[in-house]
């Protein structure tokens, strides 16, 4: 199956943040991802699976390497520990940085601005906090 047949995942939003996300998965660096519940309920979007697989897209919009998902929780952000926040390969030094990071990207005009309002960001608020692998493709 290649890239175009998988459904497409973008980190972020074009741009630097998404390049080092993309840059971080093909060093292997980053093996965790995490997405704010309410943005797949506003879109409609079914919450991923453990097993499936995405097409991760550059700013360009073109496939830049191809994730397999291993585990998918939703969780109060107040779960995530140290160990999740190093695996997103941010160089987070552990969850209080993380932490400080995803509220302020929750918190964005981008994100506002498809929500419709800010999110309310506490302890209570649900992620979907998702660990991947980068699947070896055989020859």
């Amino acid at each position: 199956m290649g890239h175009e047949d998988l459904p497409a995942l973008e980190l972020a939003f074009p741009g630097p943040e998404r390049d080092r996300g993309v840059v971080a998965i093909l060093s292997g660096r980053k093996t965790a991802l995490t997405g704010l519940l309410e943005i797949y309920e506003h879109a409609g979007e079914e919450l991923p699976r453990t097993g499936q697989r995405f097409s991760v897209l550059d700013s360009e919009g073109r496939p830049a390497v191809t994730i397999e998902l291993v585990d998918v929780r939703v969780v109060p952000m107040r779960e995530i520990d140290d160990d999740f926040a190093r695996a997103e390969g941010r160089g987070y030094a552990d969850v209080a940085q993380w932490r400080t990071a995803h509220e302020e990207f929750f918190r964005s005009d981008g994100v506002s601005e498809f929500l419709g309002r800010t999110p309310v960001i506490d302890d209570a608020t649900l992620v979907v906090a998702q660990r991947f692998r980068v699947p070896v493709e055989p020859d």
